[in-house]
């Protein structure tokens, strides 16, 4: 989910990680009609290079070096994806780094050696491909979930692996051994319902976070693009309806805009992010009363949710509203003291209004709750700053 700002408030889904969120709760397949296609507002949009699922998934060289050199040492397939799962992660082996808007394909993101989850999860799943392993993406459902980059609030969705160790016809197992791979694991994400999807829609969502990519870089027509190359694949990708539908807005097509909202939430009727892109398109043409009935509804829904009001709290930040900012960040911290998110907010907003003494302390406690090495570092990075002054 994306949403602009200040003037233009407006949101995106994406997939984790990157931009647009795969996640629904209420699916119904519905066969996208022509009419929710608008070529003729793209002139060009076929001349667009996108990438094939061939080039999505292709390994180099120095991947299968690194795949055969890992895995050769062990004789047992257990072994063998023990080992590859350990090297993927150590960082002296490979120094993969977490990069939120990194969305590259998997020979890239090995060579890169930064990317955002999505991105890994492709790089992993060709990896252990290549070694002869079986691999499931899962998708995880988890609650809304923003971030913000580039004016932009982010609506974050999750996936990650499950590596299973081949099948011998002349073998029979009671229990087959398997890992789960995930590049950002939360316990709060423990015990949530996940859904085995294929390779495909995961190709889907490689699209539509490039479209998102291409949303934030004013590039409509390579947003509307990919856009439509994740909807060729998946025709009830609901988030990618959403995003059409932003691009849509953003280009001026306001009916094509409507048109593409009500269609996602013909798919997910359940869709907060679909009805908020909608009750804001009410509101640029007009229907006032009808906006405000959405909003408020889509509000009531999200008011327990404490990403909500880390949201609302760094919209209130960009516009320089320093005591609305912290009240939707003491919210979200009655709402869930766990998260690092939170904290951080409140350390910046302590900041600007000058209270160092409050900044460094939930600084302290951003860090103690960073999820990895990198954000770890990076309150690290701000506390030293602090101490400086």
């Amino acid at each position: 989910m994306l949403q602009f700002s200040s003037i233009h408030n407006v949101y995106i889904s994406l997939i984790f990680f990157s931009f647009f969120s795969a996640c629904q709760s209420t699916a119904v397949q519905v066969v996208p009609t022509d009419n929710l296609l608008y070529d003729q507002g793209y002139s060009g949009f076929s001349k667009v290079t996108i990438e094939s699922e061939q080039q999505v998934f292709y390994l180099g060289d120095s991947a299968k070096a690194f795949v055969g050199s890992t895995i050769e040492p062990y004789k047992n397939k257990l072994d063998q994806m023990e080992a590859l799962v350990k090297a993927i992660f150590d960082r002296s082996e490979l120094n993969l780094l977490y990069q939120g808007d990194a969305n590259t394909t998997a020979n890239d993101t090995f060579n890169a050696r930064a990317a955002n989850c999505l991105s890994m999860s492709i790089m992993t799943y060709a990896l252990a491909t290549e070694a002869g392993f079986e691999v499931n993406f899962q998708e995880i459902m988890i609650p809304e979930y923003w971030t913000r980059r580039a004016g932009f609030s982010l609506l974050n969705g999750h996936i990650n692996l499950k590596l299973l160790t081949p099948k011998d016809p002349n073998v029979y197992v009671f229990n087959t051994r398997s890992y789960q791979v995930d590049f950002d694991p939360q316990s709060s994400r423990r015990g949530l319902p996940k859904k085995i999807v294929s390779k495909q829609a995961i190709l889907s969502m490689f699209y539509n976070n490039k479209g998102a990519d291409a949303v934030l870089r004013k590039d409509y027509l390579t947003a509307y693009a990919y856009f439509r190359g994740a909807l060729s694949i998946q025709p009830n990708f609901h988030s990618a309806w959403i995003n059409l539908g932003i691009v849509y807005r953003l280009s001026g097509y306001f009916q094509q805009a409507e048109s593409a909202y009500h269609h996602a939430l013909a798919i997910n009727t359940d869709s907060l992010t679909a009805m908020e892109n909608l009750a804001y398109l009410y509101k640029l043409t007009g229907r006032m009363a009808e906006a405000e009935e959405i909003l408020t509804k889509v509000a009531d829904q999200r008011n327990n949710n404490p990403y909500y009001h880390v949201d609302l709290g760094e919209q209130q930040m960009e516009q320089q509203h320093w005591d609305q900012a912290l009240a939707h960040f003491r919210k979200a911290l009655a709402l869930d003291r766990n998260k690092h998110e939170v904290y951080f907010g409140l350390a910046r907003a302590y900041f600007e209004i000058g209270e160092l003494q409050q900044s460094e302390r939930y600084l302290k406690q951003a860090k103690n709750k960073a999820r990895n090495k990198q954000d770890e570092q990076r309150y690290q990075s701000k506390l030293e700053f602090l101490s400086r002054l």
